[in-house]
């Protein structure tokens, strides 16, 4: 992945490498009503002729009921059919295809954007909760080698309507019974599709208080249910900080020394692990949210005894119960070198975490037979339609 080398001679420490992760444009996005607080909603239709007291109902039907087809509404005069489709609510994505596993319990699906982009979400139904894992861009700059994402390369960051679209139709699919059990209620969402969410953060934070705010302003659901994971953007870190939403912040880190991190994370060679898990403990301290280390187990990779003792280490210098550990037992890319740990590995490793005072949790892996990691499924479809090409 392509780098910005400092000026010749410079020696301040910000003039380190940094790896661009800046999005290919390819034209803006529609416009949606999900992209707009309420206000703007209201000038918006003002501005077609409509009345701006039509925001507040074409909201609730949005953001209560799930509803993003105005020719459904039938509040709505069919006069202001049109004109409400093209201000407010044009067609942001179109199926292209659904897998489910784990006995009806996950459905993986595949959605295409406006401008042939496409993007991944997973909805997970658990006994005690229902989980949403999206997408924040389409494909990934971060370039991590064991990601299937982050080999695609990065194609652009999705809208704020993008994201929150995601939430609807995941919302509506357990409303709608689509996950075995019959309906249910969507209750948590981990930005931990495809993306790196702090690369495109201003959508992010529009997308979480959509997320967050009651109808008709957002869905209403709880902060304390939503993770943004990061790879390691320690300034994006500290703004998400300073916000002041209660949500949850996950770090991949993979790693605890920055040797191995380096090859693993290529961000690293600008803000190394040391950095990173200050900027983690700062989140926690600002937030009171426990922040979740992600750590994917790598068979002769990073699964060594040692590396859990150096990561319980560097936790614990940093204080004590502001972290989680989730050991994830890694879901391999076809084809590709890197492989999941060993049982025996993984036990050791998470014995090691717990007998130094670390709060550890295997994380339940979902999919495995679905291409169920992020990118997989994308990157199955596109290599299908070079095929039949």
């Amino acid at each position: 992945m392509p780098t910005d080398q400092p000026p010749e001679g410079a020696t301040s420490p910000d003039a380190r490498p940094i790896l661009s992760f800046t999005a290919k444009r390819r034209g803006k996005a529609p416009s949606h009503l999900a992209d707009l607080d309420l206000t703007d909603r209201k000038r918006v239709l003002a501005d077609a002729g409509l009345p701006a007291f039509r925001a507040d109902q074409l909201s609730r039907h949005y953001f209560n009921h799930f509803e993003a087809d105005p020719e459904r509404m039938t509040d709505v005069p069919r006069t202001m059919v049109e004109a409400v489709q093209s201000s407010l609510m044009p067609t942001l994505v179109k199926p292209v295809r659904s897998l489910t596993a784990d006995d009806g319990k996950t459905i993986k699906h595949l959605w295409e954007l406006y401008d042939g982009a496409r993007v991944e979400f997973v909805l997970m139904r658990y006994p005690s909760r229902t989980t949403l894992c999206i997408s924040s861009q389409a494909g990934c700059g971060m370039a991590c080698p064991f990601c299937a994402t982050g080999q695609m390369g990065l194609t652009r960051n999705l809208s704020t309507a993008e994201i929150i679209e995601q939430v609807r139709l995941a919302a509506k699919a357990c409303r709608d019974g689509d996950l075995a059990g019959g309906p249910t209620r969507l209750s948590n969402i981990v930005f931990m599709g495809m993306g790196e969410p702090l690369a495109n953060y201003r959508a992010i934070t529009q997308a979480l208080h959509r997320m967050i705010d009651e109808p008709p302003h957002g869905f209403g659901l709880s902060a304390r249910n939503i993770t943004v994971s990061t790879v390691g953007l320690v300034p994006a870190i500290d703004k998400l900080a300073a916000l002041g939403l209660p949500v949850t912040l996950a770090v991949s880190l993979h790693a605890p020394d920055d040797e191995l991190r380096d090859e693993l994370i290529p961000i690293n060679s600008r803000w190394k692990t040391g950095e990173l898990l200050d900027a983690a403990r700062r989140y926690f301290v600002a937030s009171g949210r426990r922040v979740s280390i992600e750590y994917a187990l790598i068979k002769d990779m990073n699964d060594h005894p040692w590396r859990a003792q150096l990561l319980a280490d560097e936790l614990n210098k940093r204080g004590k119960g502001w972290a989680h550990v989730n050991p994830i037992p890694l879901n391999p890319t076809p084809g590709s070198i890197w492989t999941a740990s060993t049982a025996e590995a993984q036990r050791e490793f998470v014995e090691t975490l717990l007998n130094n005072g670390i709060n550890t949790t295997i994380r339940d892996t979902r999919g495995s037979d679905i291409d169920g990691a992020c990118g997989q499924l994308a990157t199955t479809v596109a290599t299908e339609e070079r095929i039949d090409t």
